[in-house]
């Protein structure tokens, strides 16, 4: 009898470590989940093949995405940013459908700086082919001098961005009010070191010093839980994922004293008040984010 119950409780584990393949995974080495898709010779890996080190100079950015795309779920990585005088680099973090017409992406964005100034980290969101969703924070920490985790956060009900635990912004799902929302269309995880001296610092004001390269960043601790694309056709319209459940789909008190905490004392732009760029605010602004 104890023979015939441990059988069936290993039969009983390896079919829910067969499910659970299909909806999540948290790759040993980086390479189980990601390839390298722009020069990788500034792609790195240290420490086992657990992190790598993305490298800018003046003969290249780089860039990596995941293998598969998914659809809804959570999506985190830890990264320390480059440090020092940083001035007309992006260091991105985003997911994004890939898709030439109809795109829905979702962007952090780490905008370098002046040596003592704070580090910005810039949001976007596109829906059904519709960005120009900008908000800016600065972060109220230095985030290259340690890891700190961001987090994409993407279910039925809304989208968070969150910075180690604290929401930074949130994107409601307001389709009841005719807002797009991405909810068809999988995407990719990818992320980017860049030079974009451009736009980047202080609108473009602020130009990359070469002599500061090669620029460096990190990542570790990738996390990728959600309905993988191609995988189970269920599994995105599947309540019963967990983060489907309801302490999910909004915002806990603690997290929404955070928030406003992030907007009152560290946003710095916003597209929904810039009135030079929209006279009329677009609708989710006025639906509420």
């Amino acid at each position: 009898m104890t023979m015939a119950l441990t059988n069936a409780f290993v039969l009983l584990f390896s079919c829910v470590l067969a499910i659970s393949f299909y909806v999540w995974g948290k790759p040993a080495t980086f390479l189980d989940d990601f390839q390298i898709t722009w020069s990788d010779s500034h792609i790195r890996q240290i420490d086992g093949r657990k992190a790598i080190q993305l490298v800018l100079d003046q003969n290249s950015g780089c860039g990596f995405a995941s293998k598969r795309k998914y659809l809804f779920g959570r999506v985190s990585m830890k990264i320390k940013l480059i440090p020092g005088d940083s001035a007309g680099t992006v260091t991105a973090f985003y997911m994004n459908s890939d898709t030439d017409t109809v795109r829905d992406e979702l962007d952090f964005e780490f905008l370098g700086n002046r040596s003592g100034q704070p580090y910005t980290v810039q949001t976007n969101i596109y829906a059904h082919g519709k960005g120009d969703r900008e908000q800016r924070v600065n972060l109220w920490f230095d985030p290259s001098a340690d890891f700190h985790t961001y987090t994409i956060m993407w279910n039925h009900h809304h989208i968070v961005f969150y910075v180690d635990d604290v929401p930074i912004r949130v994107y409601k799902n307001n389709e009841a009010r005719n807002i797009p929302f991405p909810k068809f269309q999988p995407m990719g995880v990818y992320s980017t070191l860049w030079e974009a001296d451009d736009w980047a610092t202080r609108g473009g004001l602020e130009k990359i010093d070469w002599s500061k390269a090669p620029f460096l960043a990190y990542y570790k601790d990738f996390d990728i839980e959600g309905c993988p694309v191609p995988g189970p056709a269920s599994c995105a319209s599947n309540t019963g994922n967990w983060w489907e459940g309801t302490t999910y789909q909004a915002l806990n008190a603690m997290e929404a004293r955070r928030y406003r905490w992030v907007r009152m004392n560290h946003m710095i732009y916003d597209y929904c008040t810039d009135k030079s760029r929209y006279p009329v605010s677009p609708l989710e602004c006025i639906a509420g984010i």
